[in-house]
């Protein structure tokens, strides 16, 4: 495969400066089907949340200083976008993940029924949510973000000071900007003792896991034999092991 038709690039991590911006109008015609197509969406999965989540308007990239993260507030059901504009023309995510390495290799999870993205395997993570009106986006709160779905999606807890930003990638078809975190390591034993203690927890109360099973690969190559992944993975543990 050439470079330019991998699924993400990797970007200078550094130095990075946020500025918010108002998310982009929408037509009638768009607000009508975005409209539509999520109503579509709960049908399938009534448990869909139309959550906020920061939006990726683009990232730029000077030669002197820190790069600059343009976002908006947006919510899930914008994602439709995706079907109604030209890839170019689509507001990326702005995700998290985290790299929480054991002796058995990193921690990795298949995404529930229920999830966005069923029996798909990726890292714990997910979309990053904005802080309140009025408020930053700064580094600080997506190290808050990923330190909170490490615990939810496996039940390890980690504090956001522990986590160190390893690696940003901007997805080459929407632009989407992962920032993954390396958290610090523990035994392979305790990531699936808590993550079975989180399920039977969460079932008890009606609710289902995201991840329905967790896996630990010492290699890209072995995560890809496991079956369908996030777009992200196969680079990202590629970089992380060859390092």
């Amino acid at each position: 495969m050439q470079p330019g038709h991998l699924p993400v690039e990797f970007l200078d991590a550094h130095r990075i400066d946020f500025v918010e911006h108002p998310p982009p109008a929408l037509s009638a015609r768009e607000r009508g089907e975005v409209d539509r197509l999520w109503a579509e969406t709960k049908a399938r999965n009534p448990t869909t949340f139309d959550g906020p989540l920061v939006a990726s308007l683009g990232i730029d990239l000077p030669g002197h200083g820190p790069s600059v993260v343009r976002w908006a507030r947006m919510t899930y059901r914008h994602r439709a976008l995706r079907r109604l504009r030209p890839a170019e023309e689509v507001p990326g995510s702005v995700f998290v993940t985290v790299l929480l390495p054991t002796e058995a290799g990193l921690a990795v999870g298949r995404g529930s029924p229920t999830t966005a993205a069923p029996g798909r395997w990726s890292l714990p993570g997910g979309s990053a949510e904005p802080p309140a009106a009025g408020r930053p986006l700064e580094m600080a709160s997506l190290r808050r973000h990923a330190a909170r779905e490490l615990a939810e999606e496996l039940g390890v807890a980690a504090s956001d000071e522990e986590l160190r930003l390893w690696g940003l990638t901007r997805g080459t078809r929407f632009g989407s900007l992962g920032f993954h975190f390396l958290a610090p390591p523990v035994p392979s034993a305790l990531v699936r003792r808590r993550h079975a203690e989180l399920a039977v927890s969460e079932r008890e109360n009606g609710v289902e896991p995201e991840l329905d099973e967790i896996a630990f690969v010492p290699s890209a190559e072995r995560a890809a034999r496991l079956g369908p992944g996030a777009d992200y993975l196969h680079q990202v543990l590629g970089r992380c092991f060859s390092t």
